[in-house]
């Protein structure tokens, strides 16, 4: 079997990076390049153009990636359709940026399905998205709007950004300020691919702020704890800040309300599991 090899084949074809396509799929780097040049040696076929730093396809490797795509798709769908065929048991998976909005509803869903298998993944909003679309989540609840005609969408709530500093820090005299009081101070940031970060380079940009070095953190978890021990304030969703007595949230003048959306494709939004969840959703949060 070869599905291995041409799942490799086609996460480098989408993202022309072996890197990239590794962290994707979980796997080390020298897997995927050992799985590609496999599948190449084995079939005396050229699917890669190898040049600089992006690998792009061959003309065997264009020809190839729609097959490679179907046969994916079917697979998805028959596990998809696997898991969703049971009575009792069953399993749903759910990609989430944050676990504030989905657990209350994923303790509701599990009443109604007490033996079903329920996984939550959580990462930044473009990776939840990119989960769903490429069916390695069923639902998906993500601060990022995204207009898609393949996706259903429903709002679980809003709440507002605001600042999160240290009780020593400077800034914690106040209960609000405005942006330009961030000039020349030391912001966390989440990586690339946050909406949080996006909203915040937004709101700076637009309002000609300058802040001092910027300190780029892979998680809101991380980042709560360098508030924690002084290192720099934080643009943080207001629900997203721990009750600490060494934290203070500052209100920001101007400052958006962050939505929180929960997504599902619409070709399986009325399986038995989604529908479910997704029920549960509306029922609760009928925003």
């Amino acid at each position: 079997m070869l599905c291995a090899e041409l799942k490799s084949f086609h996460m480098v074809a989408r993202l022309g990076s072996i890197t990239q396509a590794a962290k994707k799929l979980g796997l080390s780097q020298p897997t995927v390049t050992t799985q590609i040049r496999n599948l190449e040696g084995q079939y005396g076929v050229e699917l890669f153009y190898r040049g600089g730093r992006r690998l792009t396809l061959s003309d065997e490797g264009v020809r190839l990636l729609p097959m490679v795509q179907t046969l994916l798709q079917q697979e998805a769908d028959i596990e998809f359709f696997l898991r969703n065929s049971g009575q009792v048991q069953g399993a749903l998976r759910i990609g989430a940026t944050a676990p504030y909005y989905v657990l209350d509803l994923v303790r509701g869903f599990r009443e109604q399905f007490a033996q079903c298998e329920v996984t939550l993944t959580i990462g930044n909003s473009q990776e939840v998205i990119e989960a769903l679309e490429d069916y390695r989540v069923d639902l998906a609840a993500s601060s990022q709007l995204v207009d898609d005609t393949r996706l259903t969408r429903l709002v679980l709530g809003h709440d507002p950004l605001v600042l999160a500093v240290h009780r020593s820090h400077p800034l914690a005299v106040h209960n609000r300020v405005p942006l330009s009081a961030l000039a020349g101070h030391c912001l966390l940031m989440r990586e690339v691919g946050s909406t949080t970060r996006a909203l915040t380079e937004t709101l700076l940009r637009e309002a000609g702020i300058a802040p001092g070095p910027l300190l780029e953190i892979g998680s809101r978890e991380s980042i709560r704890e360098a508030v924690l021990r002084n290192i720099g304030i934080s643009i943080i969703a207001r629900h997203e800040v721990p009750d600490n007595p060494q934290l203070k949230v500052v209100e920001l003048e101007g400052a958006p309300l962050i939505a929180e959306y929960l997504y599902c494709l619409k070709e399986r939004r009325h399986a038995r599991l989604p529908a479910a969840f997704l029920k549960l959703a509306w029922e609760k949060c009928p925003a």
